[in-house]
C-alpha cells in the first residue's frame, strides 16, 4: 500500500528533521561552554541565567509573530529566512566581547551600566538567536499539516522533533572537542555555519503539495484524505487573516498555550543547566560531559519517535485523534515523576540522575510531539502556524520563569553551601509539571471540538 501511495512526504519530514537538528545544535553550544565561559569571564549563576533568559524571552515574543509571518510568507520562504537569521546569530556569539563593547554605551545611556561587557555581548547575540530560532517549529508544524494526513501527523512530528534530540546528542560530542582544540570562538562559528548547507536542499526539494511535481497523484490525494485541502499561496482563502484576538477566544488555543507554558521550561532547564549541574555536583567539565550527556539525550530519541506513534494505538481502537492523543499524553505525563529520584540516588553515582533525567527528558519529547499535533487536530491549516506561535510564546515565557528561578535558587543555595537543594527544588517542579498541564488542558477541552474559522 505504501509503495502505491508514494512516500515523498517523508522526504519533507527528513528536511524538517535536519533543520531541527541544526536548530538545537546552535541553541546548545552556550550551555556546554558555560563552565568554561563562567570561569573565563567570572559569571555568576544569575549572570548566566540572565543570558539564557534573554534568549527565551526573545524567543517567546518572536514566536507570536513568527507564526503570523510564516503564514503570510508561506512555509518555503518563511523557514528559509528563519534559518538564515538564526545561523548568522549563532556565528555572532564568536564576537560577543567586541559586540558587548560596541553596544555598552547605548545600554549605559539608558541606565544599564552595571552589566558586564561579556554578559551584554552574549545577551545581544542570544536575542538575535531567539528571534531567528522562533521560526523553526511554526514552520515545521505548518509543513507537517501541509504534507501529512491527521492520522500521521503525530508520527511525522515525533520524527522531525527527534532532530532536537540528535542536535542535543551531537552538541556534547562536538562542542567540547572543538572548544578544546580551536577555542570557544571557533565553536560558535563552525556550528553556526552548518545551517547554510541545509538551505541548498530545502530550496531544491520543498514546494507546497499542489505545486510539488515529485508527488504522485495518489499520495497527494492521501495527504488531503482526512483534512481540508492545501490552499495555493496566492488563493483568496489562503490570504485570509485570522486575528490573534479571535484565536484567543477559543479554549483550544488556551489549552495548548497552558500546556506549553507549564512544560517547555522543563526542557529548557535540562538543556541549559545540565552541564552546569554535572560540574557543580560531580566535578565533570570539558570533554568529561560528552558521554553522560550524549547518553541522556540518546534516550530522548525513544520518547520523541515512540511518543509520536503512541496515540495511533488508541486511534486504531476507535478514539478520535484528540481523545487518543490525550490518553497517550496522560500516560506520558507519569514518567517525569521518576526525576524525583535523581537527587536522592545521586550520591551513589552521577549515572542515576543521568538515567532519571533522561527518562524525564524522553517523556518531554513524547509530550511535545503530541501537544504540537493537538493544534493541527483542531485548527484549520491557515491558522496552524499562528496558534503554534501563541503556544510557543507561552512556552518561552515559561522557560524564562524557570531559568530565572534556577539562577536565583542556585546562587542562593551556593552561598549556603547547599546548592544541591536548589537542584532538588527545580527537579521537583520538572517532575510534576506535565500532570498539572494535562489536567488543565483536559478541563478546558474535554472532548474533540474542531475550530471553524
Amino acid at each position: 500500500m505504501q509503495g502505491k501511495i508514494g512516500g515523498y512526504r517523508w522526504t519533507i519530514c527528513g528536511l524538517l528533521f535536519f533543520a531541527t537538528t541544526v536548530n538545537y545544535l546552535d541553541r546548545q553550544v552556550l550551555s556546554l561552554l558555560q563552565p568554561m565561559l563562567a570561569e573565563k569571564f567570572g559569571w555568576s549563576n544569575t549572570d548566566y541565567a540572565n543570558i539564557a533568559a534573554v534568549f527565551q524571552f526573545t524567543y517567546a515574543i518572536s514566536m507570536l509573530f513568527a507564526g503570523r509571518i510564516i503564514d503570510r510568507l508561506g512555509t518555503k520562504w518563511g523557514y528559509a529566512w528563519a534559518l538564515i537569521i538564526w545561523s548568522l546569530a549563532a556565528i555572532l556569539h564568536a564576537y560577543a566581547e567586541p559586540l558587548g563593547r560596541a553596544v555598552s554605551p547605548v545600554f549605559t545611556a539608558v541606565g544599564f551600566a552595571a552589566i558586564p561587557v561579556s554578559v551584554l555581548g552574549f545577551m545581544v547575540a542570544r536575542a538575535f538567536l531567539g528571534f531567528g530560532e522562533s521560526g523553526n517549529f511554526p514552520a515545521a508544524i505548518k509543513a507537517t499539516a501541509e504534507y501529512f494526513p491527521k492520522k500521521e501527523r503525530s508520527l511525522a512530528t515525533g520524527i522531525f522533533n527527534s532532530g532536537s534530540n540528535v542536535g542535543a546528542i551531537l552538541a556534547p560530542i562536538t562542542v567540547p572537542w572543538i572548544a578544546s582544540h580551536l577555542g570557544w570562538e571557533y565553536t560558535f562559528f563552525i556550528i553556526g555555519a552548518i545551517g547554510f548547507l541545509w538551505l541548498v536542499f530545502w530550496f531544491y526539494y520543498y514546494e507546497t503539495p499542489d505545486r510539488q511535481k515529485r508527488l504522485t497523484s495518489s499520495e497527494r490525494a492521501y495527504i488531503s484524505s482526512d483534512s481540508e485541502p492545501v490552499l495555493e499561496p496566492d488563493s483568496p482563502a489562503s490570504a485570509e487573516k485570522v486575528s490573534w484576538f479571535k484565536l484567543l477566544g477559543f479554549k483550544q488555543t488556551w489549552a495548548f498555550a497552558f500546556g506549553k507554558l507549564m512544560t517547555d521550561g522543563v526542557w529548557w532547564f535540562f538543556l541549559f543547566w545540565l552541564p552546569a549541574y554535572l560540574k557543580v555536583q560531580y566535578g565533570l567539565t570539558g570533554t568529561e560531559v560528552m558521554l553522560p550527556l550524549a547518553a541522556l539525550y540518546s534516550m530522548t530519541m525513544i520518547g520523541s519517535i515512540g511518543g509520536g506513534w503512541f496515540p495511533v494505538y488508541f486511534i486504531n481502537k476507535g478514539y478520535n485523534p484528540y481523545e487518543g492523543r490525550m490518553r497517550a499524553m496522560l500516560v506520558i505525563a507519569l514518567f517525569p515523576l521518576l526525576v524525583l529520584a535523581a537527587q536522592p540516588l545521586g550520591h551513589i553515582s552521577y549515572w542515576f540522575p543521568v538515567l532519571f533525567i533522561g527518562i524525564g527528558a524522553s517523556a518531554h519529547q513524547a509530550w511535545s510531539a503530541n501537544i504540537f499535533t493537538t493544534v493541527s487536530d483542531m485548527f484549520p491549516k491557515k491558522s496552524v502556524a499562528s496558534v503554534t506561535g501563541i503556544g510557543g510564546m507561552a512556552g518561552g515565557i515559561g522557560g524564562v520563569l524557570v531559568t530565572k528561578a534556577g539562577g536565583y535558587l542556585f546562587d542562593h543555595y551556593e552561598k549556603l553551601g547547599q546548592i544541591e537543594t536548589g537542584y532538588t527544588i527545580m527537579f521537583a517542579f520538572c517532575a510534576v509539571a506535565y500532570l498539572a498541564a494535562w489536567a488543565v488542558m483536559k478541563t478546558l477541552v474535554p472532548k474533540m471540538k474542531p475550530v471553524a474559522l
